[in-house]
């Protein structure tokens, strides 16, 4: 049996409380768009989509990363990958975003997904990150 102080990274409390959150926000946005995949739609005053199903699959992986971030939330230095892979996503989602805007297979309605699943996090999950490169840069040198 370990010792649970054993593998303690020093993490501040702060990160388990964005992860907490971020893993609250994304199993609500997640089960949402599953169970009503048209409501976004509705919203923004867009066409329904014709296979729902698409979108149902991404509110299940963003449900999915949910659970990674209160899993990662118990030792966010020590879980740091799962915050790495969210952060990606959190900036390849609007990267995408302005690739099929610019080419017109996607109208800017669809932008406001982005500020709850994206932009609200880049600053907290670059925190996280950048702590952690901190640390464990100090320690490979050290």
């Amino acid at each position: 049996m370990t010792n649970d102080k054993q593998h303690d990274t020093g993490s501040p409390a702060w990160m388990q409380t964005t992860l907490r959150l971020a893993a609250i926000y994304n199993i609500l946005w997640g089960a949402w768009v599953v169970l009503f995949p048209q409501h976004f739609w509705e919203l923004v005053g867009m066409e329904p989509m014709r296979h729902p199903m698409v979108w149902q699959g991404m509110g299940m992986v963003i449900g999915v990363y949910g659970l990674g971030y209160w899993w990662a939330s118990y030792d966010p230095m020590r879980h740091w990958p799962i915050v790495a892979v969210g952060g990606l996503g959190k900036l390849f989602g609007p990267a995408g975003f302005l690739m099929n805007y610019a080419t017109g297979l996607v109208p800017f309605g669809f932008f406001y997904t982005l500020i709850t699943n994206d932009f609200i996090w880049w600053i907290p999950f670059g925190l996280i990150l950048w702590r952690v490169h901190k640390v464990y840069r100090w320690r490979l040198t050290s």
